[in-house]
């Protein structure tokens, strides 16, 4: 069958989807609520279904007296359960799939339950609709004619008492439906491959004579493989390699400090970005229109969502709300109930709403990574923007960077002390350092309050990182490939002192 028509056949099949859409963007309270007694129902017969009587819970007011908001520190016992053969715990039907995490918070490894139902309903229905909603905006694309570049931090399963574990991507790999195979670029083999470095070329090798209309993955690791390929074709930008390339779909950290870098890499107008929300856990929210910074949070996969205002979090005064009771640009830790057995688990991830009708969201950062050590309440979401507003400003491009605070001594104040590796330095760093503290200060009213006349806070720190040194650092952790992360903030110095001690090491 002709590569166009293909195209027409698989975009008009996605399309049907959006009246689905449509229908939770108008009922969304509806949804969720229906939602969350299907899993209840689903549940009753299970072990903790029996233990906090789901058979009797008729409504969400009773589910949130009896169930408590769980860690996963709580939910280890019944996971380490279920991995050594034992069913029924936590969900009715046997789950032999778990997500080992990646998180970089703890250096101890978490084992998320992946359901059937979660692959079928969550993750390859997110798949499916980010096509949908891609397809639905762009009437002329002409995605399917090539194949999507996907980057994702894949080692090979492991098998333990008949359970697989080993990153999300290569679970979904194992279980990818022929229609994901077929259109995507690199192979299952190349994908699923452990060594980072060896599979890096073995991608380039495979993808440059590939038509890739799309790709997907998380920027800071999409960047080390673009350039890359630009390295060994000798090619100025990615549209001479990839003449049909229409869109990236990226997720995983912030795309702000990333754009301009992007832009040069595929140097046209019409070329879109697409960004995604979806973890171990499940697949949460899609940018739903062109050119906007605003994710549709995606209320029918199996997930019933809640959320705790940052300001009580972890206080006596801590409140946990339903969607329908959220407000508009406040922020929020999120706490899920999933068709993989996690009943009011928080995830460790931070939004604010944008919108309410739909409910629209912009991830803003980990409820572990922020500094508050002298009320600056810094976030994530604001030291992306002040490090894109710098970069800009001063002709720079930054590859990654980390943020810890340097603590009061005697008389001696605070301050905030950063780690940057520039790909291309500010002529200027100190200009650079007075943009980006001065940038924070804009977005963050508790930040400048600080910083007012040195009051609290000493002007900020740069240390400019010596070359491949967040690569580095990564690679001794055994962290390389692309699902892993640098920890953008920190309120304690562990990161940013072992990156010191890379750096001193490397100059002596």
């Amino acid at each position: 069958m002709p590569l166009p028509i293909i195209n027409s056949i698989a975009t008009w099949i996605l399309k049907k989807r959006i009246h689905q859409i449509e229908l939770f963007m108008k009922y969304p309270n509806e949804v969720q609520e229906e939602l969350l007694l299907s899993l209840l129902k689903t549940s009753e017969n299970t072990v903790i279904g029996r233990q906090y009587e789901f058979n009797s819970i008729k409504n969400y007011q009773t589910f949130a007296e009896r169930v408590s908001v769980s860690s996963y520190e709580d939910l280890e016992p019944m996971i380490e359960q279920t991995r050594k053969g034992m069913q029924n715990i936590f969900w009715p039907t046997s789950i032999k799939w778990f997500a080992k995490s990646s998180g970089t918070t703890n250096a101890k490894s978490k084992f998320i339950p992946v359901s059937n139902e979660a692959l079928e309903n969550c993750h390859y229905k997110a798949s499916k609709d980010l096509l949908s909603l891609y397809l639905n905006n762009n009437e002329d694309s002409q995605l399917f004619v090539g194949k999507s570049l996907r980057l994702g931090g894949s080692k090979e399963l492991y098998e333990d008492n008949n359970t697989f574990f080993g990153d999300l991507s290569a679970i979904l790999i194992d279980n990818m439906p022929i229609w994901a195979e077929f259109s995507s670029t690199p192979s299952n083999r190349v994908s699923l491959m452990g060594d980072w470095e060896i599979k890096l070329m073995a991608i380039v090798q495979e993808t440059i004579y590939e038509d890739v209309t799309s790709l997907a993955g998380v920027p800071s690791w999409m960047l080390v493989l673009l350039n890359k390929v630009l390295e060994v074709t000798g090619k100025t930008n990615l549209l001479e390699i990839w003449p049909h390339a229409e869109v990236y779909f990226h997720g995983g950290v912030s795309f702000d400090p990333y754009r301009e870098q992007y832009q040069k890499l595929f140097p046209s107008n019409d070329f879109n970005y697409y960004e995604i929300y979806n973890a171990s856990e499940g697949f949460f929210a899609i940018q739903d229109l062109n050119n906007s910074n605003e994710l549709l949070l995606m209320l029918d996969y199996g997930i019933f969502y809640e959320f705790i205002p940052m300001e009580t979090l972890g206080t006596s005064e801590q409140k946990i709300i339903r969607l329908a009771e959220v407000e508009l640009f406040k922020n929020y830790a999120v706490v899920i109930t999933t068709n993989s057995g996690l009943w009011r688990y928080m995830i460790g991830d931070t939004v604010r709403f944008t919108s309410l009708n739909p409910y629209r969201i912009r991830v803003t950062g980990r409820t572990k990574h922020f500094i508050n050590v002298f009320g600056e309440e810094l976030i994530v979401e604001n030291t992306d923007q002040a490090i894109s507003k710098a970069c800009h400003a001063t002709e720079s491009e930054v590859i990654d960077y980390t943020v810890a605070p340097v603590f009061m001594k005697g008389k001696e104040k605070g301050a905030h002390e950063w780690m940057i590796e520039f790909k291309k330095s500010p002529e200027n760093i100190n200009y650079f350092r007075k943009i980006l503290d001065d940038t924070l200060q804009s977005l963050n009213s508790d930040y400048e309050a600080k910083r007012r006349n040195n009051m609290t806070l000493n002007p900020l720190i740069i240390n400019v990182a010596r070359p491949n040194l967040f690569y580095d650092w990564l690679k001794e952790s055994d962290k390389l490939g692309g699902q892993h992360k640098i920890p953008r903030l920190s309120n304690e110095r562990t990161y940013l002192e072992q990156l010191l001690r890379m750096q001193f090491a490397e100059k002596v």
